[in-house]
């Protein structure tokens, strides 16, 4: 008989294809990998002995999929832009210097607090949306941490932007960080462009092919405001997404941050070719994106497109918390449309976990709690006053009334990395001092002004 490294006991929602929710169920866990789910009394006669996590009482859930997050620069100044900016000022006010001034050692401690915040908030894969200059530093901040996770070093062949280059310089780039980190491992590279229209034709064209000849995944950023379609009209009398059909570049394969701004024949496009869409709700209202103008996502939701949730940076989501995304986009879907009945809780969950990770193309590894698939749990205790009385329907609950505030433990590929609430492969109490430390050290490199709207005495 094979031991089991752990047996997760609670109530488990497995996402999978039925979406069957096992009362007073275990999970048992074997090199990494969900080894057996049922019955708590059936999994324990199988694997006597094995080591425990959660309780009878417990809600046992895949791990969450962030499918858009910046992991650097923004942890150091986190919530420090102002939120009462004019558009655009933002970025070149405040992003743009920052990230001159950033080193690798600043790029692995706000990467290492913010996957750690991320994983005690029950998220177990993170998608970068773009490292600027070290993407090998995040790498190893993911390492250990213990997350799963994708890398990217941005790419841009526009004059004037941090670590821009060549066509071919930026492709050389992506290939090299590719090669060190290829598809299916822990921590994988994306090809990771700016995205914008700040990439020529010849350079998305050049991403999109590395990205298929190497099975990895394109990503950049597109549309978050009406910019963008503006500029590529005026540059090639299409809206974005139709020209960049047009040029073939978009697929199963590619992964668009945002895409707010579009519309119903960017939506087909969307659908047709397959191409999924990074959703992060709380960075659309913090920065006043019109969201609600037309919320296209819940339209590309309903065509049958591919979506997963996102909580991009520290200045724009600012928590890094999948539930807390799931929520917003829920209440969103059910405003926007004044219909009660259009979106809910069940649907955002899916977005979080298997639709998620299918929309980032790691379905097969990922997503649910099924045999065979990797051992990414989250254990959420419903001991508290907030969960008493337990709804009958504990989705319903845990996206309305949850929050990570109520994750426990998180195993990732079976290694316990919280456990009560706490990180176990670093200390995060450690890295306070150096966070406050590097965080004013690189404000006064970047010459920005942070300061606080109400006074201080």
């Amino acid at each position: 008989m094979t031991a089991a490294d752990w047996v997760i006991l609670g109530d488990i929602v497995t996402m999978d294809a039925e979406r069957t929710i096992i009362s007073g169920g275990a999970v048992a866990v074997v090199g990494g990998v969900i080894a057996a789910v049922g019955k708590a009394g059936d999994i324990k006669a199988q694997y006597p002995g094995a080591p425990e996590r959660g309780a009878a009482s417990s809600l046992v859930v895949p791990g969450f999929i962030n499918a858009h997050q910046h992991l650097t620069a923004d942890r150091l100044m986190a919530s420090t832009i102002p939120d009462e900016l004019p558009p655009g000022a933002a970025i070149y006010e405040w992003i743009v210097p920052v990230h001159e001034h950033v080193t690798g050692d600043d790029d692995e401690l706000a990467a290492t607090l913010g996957l750690i915040e991320a994983a005690t908030n029950g998220i177990t894969t993170t998608i970068d949306a773009g490292t600027v200059a070290h993407p090998d530093r995040v790498a190893r901040a993911m390492n250990a941490v213990g997350v799963r996770g994708a890398i990217g070093r941005w790419g841009t062949d526009a004059v004037g932007l941090p670590q821009s280059g060549s066509v071919d310089e930026v492709i050389d780039a992506h290939r090299n960080l590719l090669e060190r980190y290829p598809p299916g491992g822990m921590v994988e590279a994306s090809v990771t462009l700016v995205g914008h229209d700040l990439m020529s034709d010849e350079l998305v064209v050049a991403a999109a092919d590395l990205a298929r000849s190497t099975a990895s995944r394109l990503s950049f950023h597109l549309s978050p405001t009406p910019d963008d379609t503006a500029h590529y009209r005026g540059r090639t009398g299409h809206r974005p997404l139709v020209h960049l059909n047009r040029l073939g570049v978009l697929g199963p394969r590619t992964l668009v941050g945002h895409a707010v701004h579009i519309d119903d024949a960017e939506v087909e496009t969307l659908v047709t070719t397959g191409t999924a869409v990074a959703s992060c709700p709380w960075a659309y209202l913090r920065l006043g994106q019109g969201i609600t103008e037309r919320f296209a996502h819940l339209e590309l939701w309903r065509r049958g497109g591919r979506l997963a949730l996102g909580c991009d940076t520290e200045n724009a989501g600012d928590a890094v918390d999948g539930l807390r995304a799931a929520a917003l986009f829920a209440g969103l879907a059910k405003d926007t449309s004044a219909d009660p009945t259009a979106f809910g809780a069940h649907q955002a969950f899916e977005l979080l976990t298997i639709a998620g990770a299918e929309a980032v193309g790691m379905a097969d590894r990922i997503g649910s709690l099924e045999v065979g698939k990797a051992a990414d749990l989250v254990v959420i205790d419903r001991s508290g006053v907030q969960w008493q009385p337990p709804s009958p329907d504990p989705i319903l609950q845990l996206v309305w009334a949850g929050g990570g505030r109520s994750v426990t433990d998180v195993l990732i590929a079976g290694r316990l990395v919280i456990a009560d609430g706490r990180c176990t492969t670093v200390d995060a109490g450690s890295l306070r001092d150096e966070a406050g430390r590097a965080g004013r050290r690189l404000i006064d490199r970047s010459g920005i002004r942070p300061r606080s709207r109400w006074p201080v005495r």
